[in-house]
């Protein structure tokens, strides 16, 4: 199968970069752009270099390295990541991960493969994001491609149909690697889950043998942990309002998601690449039902998800906090306590009717994680 057939899906190709680079240097957003990524440099300068990029890996190089590096440095204390130096440089693989925020989540893994002598995956991007033409420029001359989300149920199944052969196509023909969230949009309270669709997909495209498909897939799963969450109050206070209804997003509240991550202080800020799935791990699932294939392989992601998630002093606050107890005491200090409660403070200001809940979903985006690692090694 031939890349043509995943035009309308997949990221550009060298030869639609330049291009690309003059109409993202035109956009009248460009000089606020620059002055993110290229403080104090002038805006004209940055056009000139930004529309001399002709390939994919200039761009990623020259632009989207000193992003990740504008954001590491103003919004991140320390950033660490490790689990890569155990995959093998040459191969290929489908990186699953928990979604915590738009942006940051691939944009740091693709950091952290840079920097350890690794290629930069191919990265999903919702349709729903793709907002306007810049948006659309700059997503596909980072290797994103797109996961359409609209549509009635014959068209989604067509549409993961299709996802699920371009999946196969990028790793098998392109030798491109591939980062999907676990699930569909942001985990908003803290429960990190695989969304056993997202397993019924991957072996779409080959559904004969459901357990050496997703073995060739060469499945990773990822865990990206945060000392602050990004949009924690964005999250609880819809987390809030979907407890009493279908949540409707306003216009422009992605975008807000989107700056707001990027800005908001993070404190520390860790990710786990974790080990393949391997054969000898699927194969005893392969006589299931695929109801309950899919939920078993969902929870071998999720065991390594959850295991490698890196928990920090606020998830055992919050804990503590919530369950009115001091059980984590000895994981953090007064003043780190202190520190947390001002900012659940401030979230409690928000105008909502019943403080009480909000205050409960806000605590839980940070408690939740640690009662999964919990379940995961038999904790009470």
């Amino acid at each position: 199968m031939i890349d043509e057939h995943f035009d309308d899906l997949r990221p550009y190709r060298d030869e639609e970069i330049a291009p690309a680079m003059h109409r993202v240097a035109d956009s009248e957003y460009f000089p606020l752009l620059s002055s993110f990524a290229y403080p104090g440099r002038d805006v004209e300068e940055v056009k000139a270099m930004i529309r001399g990029y002709t390939t994919i890996d200039e761009f990623q190089l020259q632009v989207m390295k000193v992003v990740a590096e504008q954001v590491i440095a103003r919004s991140i204390s320390r950033f660490s990541h490790d689990g890569i130096e155990k995959l093998d440089a040459g191969g290929r693989y489908l990186f699953i991960s928990n979604h915590r925020d738009i942006v940051l989540d691939a944009l740091l893994l693709q950091y952290a493969l840079y920097r350890s002598g690794h290629r930069t995956s191919e990265i999903t991007f919702g349709s729903n994001l793709m907002s306007s033409p810049l948006v659309v420029d700059i997503g596909k001359s980072n290797k994103m491609f797109k996961l359409v989300r609209a549509g009635n149920m014959k068209d989604a199944y067509a549409n993961a149909r299709r996802l699920s052969a371009y999946i196969r196509h990028a790793l098998a023909e392109k030798r491109e690697s591939i980062w999907i969230a676990q699930r569909n949009g942001r985990t908003k309270d803290g429960a990190d889950a695989t969304d056993q669709g997202i397993i019924k997909m991957f072996y779409m495209s080959s559904p004969r043998d459901p357990a050496d498909a997703l073995a060739r897939l060469n499945i990773v799963p990822v865990s990206i942990s945060y000392q602050w969450e990004p949009c924690d109050l964005l999250k609880a206070i819809e987390c809030y309002h979907s407890r009493s209804g279908k949540y409707v997003k306003q216009p422009g509240e992605d975008l807000n998601s989107i700056l707001t991550g990027v800005t908001q202080p993070k404190g520390e800020v860790h990710l786990r690449v974790g080990a393949p799935l391997s054969g000898d791990e699927l194969a005893p699932l392969a006589a299931l039902p695929h109801s309950k294939f899919n939920k078993q392989v969902a929870a071998l992601i999720d065991k390594q998800i959850n295991g490698n998630y890196r928990l920090t002093c606020n998830n055992y606050i919050a804990h503590d906090l919530r369950a009115r107890a001091e059980r984590h005491a000895s994981r953090y200090t007064p003043a780190e306590k202190e520190n947390f409660i001002r900012h659940y403070h401030q979230v409690l200001a928000a105008d909502v009717e019943d403080k009480d809940l909000l205050g409960t979903i806000f605590l839980g985006i940070y408690a939740n994680p640690v009662d999964a690692r919990a379940a995961i090694n038999g904790e009470d």
